[in-house]
């Protein structure tokens, strides 16, 4: 998994009514990262539809908003053996 940040019109998701999560995101940001997976040019989104939805009409009053944090769930070219530490089974 990793942690970046990418342009929301770069993440494909299900529009949703945000509710009070618009006045949330626009005082504090987003707190938590979306979740997505990458998917050949896009990112597909596991979770934080409504995150997202927020950003998108808060982009027309601030650009800040047009970039999202996000978690990569299937992408783990970092994690290679320095990352496990030691990879020999002591089974």
């Amino acid at each position: 998994m990793i942690n970046t940040i990418v342009a929301l019109n770069e993440i494909h998701y299900e529009k949703k009514d945000p509710g009070a999560l618009l006045d949330s995101i626009r005082k504090r940001g987003i707190a938590i990262p979306v979740q997505v997976n990458r998917r050949d040019d896009l990112y597909e989104c596991v979770d934080g539809s409504r995150r997202l939805s927020a950003c998108k009409i808060l982009g027309k009053e601030d650009d800040k908003f047009l970039r999202i944090p996000v978690m990569i769930l299937n992408d783990f070219s970092k994690s290679g053996s320095s990352f496990w530490g030691n990879t020999q089974n002591h089974h």
